[in-house]
């Protein structure tokens, strides 16, 4: 079973649903909604300021998501795909962005709908990234503009792929 943990008075608060893997980490003021899928050894530390997640998002294997105490929260809209090995701090993701394996996303930045973050990328802090753009590299920079229908065909398979995934697991729980 995943560590569900209170701290300063706040619980997470789990969406229904939801699949933690036995060794994901949630910790503090963490708000998610439906059918979420946190992953192995993922860790969602809401112990300083608050992290909100909604529907149908998946936060893939060894990934963090953490805040600056009093100055940055986490937002992630929903059918958020978050890839491997990523960290998320203090940023807000929006509806059906995709954030590739082992980018970093820091305080106080934006990934606007359908956008792509691809993998390895370094979104500095208060760093804009508009919908439907491919951003990648160290820094991050703008690549190019994505066809709504191309972005949204990617992460919505990638986001509904993971549901289905998650549901494996849970139907091995409920053996």
């Amino acid at each position: 079973m995943a560590l569900i943990k209170s701290v300063r008075g706040f619980t997470p608060k789990m969406g229904e649903n939801c699949f933690l893997a036995e060794n994901a980490t949630v910790v503090g003021d963490v708000v998610m909604g439906d059918g979420c899928s946190i992953w192995f050894n993922a860790v969602l530390r809401g112990d300083v300021n608050s992290i909100r997640i909604g529907n149908h998002v998946n936060i893939q294997d060894g990934s963090v998501l953490h805040t600056l105490y009093e100055k940055s929260t986490v937002e992630i809209g929903d059918y958020v795909s978050i890839g491997h090995n990523v960290t998320v701090h203090g940023a807000k993701i929006e509806n059906y962005a995709l954030i590739g394996m082992g980018a970093t996303l820091l305080d106080h930045a934006v990934i606007g709908e359908g956008a792509i973050v691809a993998a390895g990328a370094l979104v500095l802090s208060n760093t804009i990234v508009p919908p439907f753009t491919l951003w990648a590299g160290v820094p991050a920079k703008f690549v190019k503009n994505v066809e709504p229908e191309q972005a949204n065909e990617i992460n919505r398979k990638i986001a509904h792929q993971y549901a289905m995934y998650a549901g494996w697991f849970m139907d091995e729980e409920n053996k």
